[in-house]
Formats: C-alpha cells, structure tokens, sequence
C-alpha cells in the first residue's frame, strides 16, 4: 500500500511540470497531403434563351445580304444530296427543303461538270465524293458531329480521317473569315453572286447568299459588318454564280424568300435547315 501510495506521487507531480522541449534534431514536420486538381467541369448551360429564327437584309459595303439567322439549340442544318447528280431527285432548294420538312435551304457544295461532288460530303453519314487536298474550293468545311456539335474548319485542321466520321459535311471553299479576320489573297476580279454560312463561333448561324461582288469584296464585307447581329468568328465560301439558291418558308419571320434567278442551273447538294 506505502508503494502504490508513493508511485501515485510520484506520476502526479511528472504531470505537473513543464515538458521538456524536443531536440531541433528530432522534431519532423509533417508533409502536407497533395492537393486534389478540381475535375473538369462541363461548360456551363447558356443563360439567354435559344434566339429565334429570322430572315434578315442588310447592305454593308454595297454588298446586299439576305439570308435566315438561326441558333443551332433550335435548328440543324442536314445534307441533301443527290447520288444520281444534280437535279436527278430535286430541280431547286424549295423541292429539297420541302421533301424534308425544311424550313429553309441553300445550295451547298461545289461539283464538276459531269455532276460529281468536287470534295468530300457526307449526308447522314453516307459518303460522296473524294476529300479535297489542293483547290482552294476545299480549303475549309461545314459539319456535325455523330454527337451533334456544328463547327466550320479549316482543312488541315479538320483532316480527311476526322473528316469521314462526321454525320454531316460539305467541303467547300474558300474560307473567308477565320477567328474573326478577314482572309487575304482572294480573288479580285471576277465579279459573281455569291452563297455563305457564317458562325459566331457559339450557336448562332446564318445561311444565305449576296449580291454579285468579288471574294476579296465580301470577306472585307464580312469581316468589318455584320448580316446578322453578332459578330463573325467563321466564314465559309459555297458554292455561287449560277448555282445561287435561297429559299426561305413562311414559317421563318419576315418569310417567305426566295432567290433563284430563272438561267440557273441544278446543283448537286443542299444544306437544309430543320427545327430541332
């Protein structure tokens, strides 16, 4: 008992003094534990509204644009084309819109004189005609993804593999903005009516035509004006001249339009717009 009594003693008063410090060689510091990077994100839901499709008309630089302003979130644009050439199935873009519950329609792409596809097209992911690697007529391209994203590209940045996968595309060309600056080197002389599709490099489109001018005219046009409202991040060239063909339904605001010339000829393909 006198032990146990003097050992609680003894414990106690340890308790009570002060600790003595650790040596400075053998205190550790603790490691922090590494941080975890943040997963990405999604990118965020827009906050406006889809904007709604319209026809509009404006004159910049004394080139007259007339087409239909559309958001993508509302709207698709599909391939037409016509496997046995141009006007085996459809004789304009109305017959072509209208067969596929169109509201609007465009000519597309460019085809040689024996009717074929001059570049690669892909309707519903059917492929016709070979890619083009050297016409500046197949400098840049239109298309939809199997996951639906819309984009126009240049064609070194695209790439033919990349390019074969695609659920919609016409190869067309030239471009005639990129990243929202004109291109230069483009024709100066010959004077035509030409037929576009703009992006703001978002959701915002615009499919129409203009007034006969030179290419070096229209991308100076475009690139410093606006046919829409918004400003242009991508341009590209479609076929023009002869092959000119806007039609727009009633059921688009400031509807209907249409803009074909009666020496025009038949074309091979068509860019239609539908409601989503």
């Amino acid at each position: 008992m006198r032990f146990f009594i003097l050992g609680f003693l003894v414990l106690s008063l340890t308790a009570c003094l002060p600790a003595k410090p650790v040596p400075q060689a053998l205190r550790t510091t603790a490691t922090p534990l590494p941080r975890k990077r943040p997963l990405p994100q999604p990118p965020a839901p827009p906050s406006a509204p889809p904007n709604p499709s319209r026809v509009s008309n404006r004159e910049i630089a004394g080139i007259t644009f007339t087409g239909v302003d559309f958001d993508s979130r509302k709207c698709r644009l599909i391939v037409v084309d016509q496997a046995n050439g141009p006007g085996s199935q459809y004789p304009d873009s109305a017959a072509a819109a209208r067969t596929h519950g169109g509201i609007a329609a465009l000519n597309a792409g460019f085809f040689t004189p024996q009717g074929a596809p001059l570049g690669l097209v892909l309707a519903s992911g059917k492929i016709s005609g070979t890619w083009n690697s050297a016409s500046s007529l197949g400098s840049g391209a239109w298309y939809e993804t199997s996951s639906g994203h819309v984009a126009i590209a240049r064609r070194e940045q695209l790439g033919r593999h990349t390019a074969t996968t695609m659920r919609e595309l016409i190869q067309a060309g030239p471009l005639l903005v990129e990243n929202g600056r004109s291109i230069g080197g483009l024709e100066t002389t010959k004077v035509s009516a030409r037929s576009v599709i703009l992006w703001d490099g978002g959701t915002r489109w615009w499919l129409g035509g203009s007034s006969p001018c030179t290419l070096a005219a229209l991308t100076q046009a475009l690139a410093t004006g606006q046919p829409a409202d918004w400003p242009i991040r991508q341009a590209l060239n479609l076929d023009g001249g002869r092959s000119s063909d806007l039609w727009i339904s009633s059921a688009i605001p400031g509807g209907p339009f249409l803009n074909r010339p009666p020496w025009n000829r038949p074309v091979r393909n068509f860019l239609v717009l539908v409601a989503k």
